[in-house]
């Protein structure tokens, strides 16, 4: 729980047991009974806090955007070439299964949900600022010369979207770690980009130095979650 969270009538703690239970139970299963029973605290509360549930999960999302494009900016900061930029994204894409995971499974379980909010939403404009992130990287790398010309908006949907199924099949004790799994990813997705692919074994490596930066940045956050293997 982070250190905002310092109480059980507290909004960061209503909103961290909040998320847990979308979770585990998805939206539809988590009620504000539920929530106030494990705090120990009134339904009337959390009204106070946040309203309505919507309103709750949009909380949720905003939260979630944020240090994703926070942490984004960090990885973009940290490395000096597009193809090294793009390696971290989506490193980290796959390494908050572990890090981040009550919020991500939460996020991922219910991003066709906040997809239907409305187009002004805070929400939706920070994912647009995230793949905004995400289209500046492949602009950068084609126009150096790393990346293959490609559809630059096709191909960042594709990445987002990827990354927001593995809840479904990622189990973190599993027969394959986050850093494997996101070696992979970066494998199949720069493999498909490079014009010269002779970094791409350096990039893609489980144990190398750039996933060992990436984790040091989305751990090093302000109120970053502890890796939840």
């Amino acid at each position: 729980m982070s250190g905002r969270a310092t109480g059980p009538g507290k909004s960061g703690a209503i909103l961290d047991t909040f998320t847990r239970h979308v979770a585990e139970k998805g939206y539809d299963g988590t009620s504000f009974s539920d929530v106030a029973s494990e705090l120990g605290i009134s339904q009337g509360l959390i009204v106070h806090h946040y309203g309505t549930k919507a309103r709750l999960l949009e909380a949720l999302h905003i939260s979630y955007m944020r240090r994703r494009i926070d942490e984004a900016e960090r990885i973009v900061s940290e490395f000096a070439t597009p193809t090294e930029q793009l390696a971290g994204l989506l490193h980290a894409a796959v390494l908050y299964q572990v890090h981040d995971r009550n919020r991500t499974v939460a996020f991922q379980r219910e991003v066709a949900r906040l997809a239907q909010e409305d187009e002004n939403s805070e929400g939706r404009k920070l994912r647009r600022d995230y793949i905004g992130i995400l289209h500046g990287v492949l602009d950068a790398g084609i126009a150096s010369g790393e990346f293959r010309p490609v559809d630059i908006s096709i191909r960042s949907l594709l990445i987002f979207g990827a990354a927001q199924w593995a809840w479904t099949w990622f189990e973190p004790e599993g027969r394959s770690s986050a850093e494997q799994v996101g070696a992979e990813l970066v494998d199949l997705t720069l493999g498909s980009l490079l014009l010269d692919r002779t970094s791409l074994p350096r990039l893609s490596d489980p144990d190398g130095r750039l996933i060992a930066a990436v984790i040091k940045i989305i751990t090093a956050a302000p109120g970053a979650p502890k890796s939840e293997r």
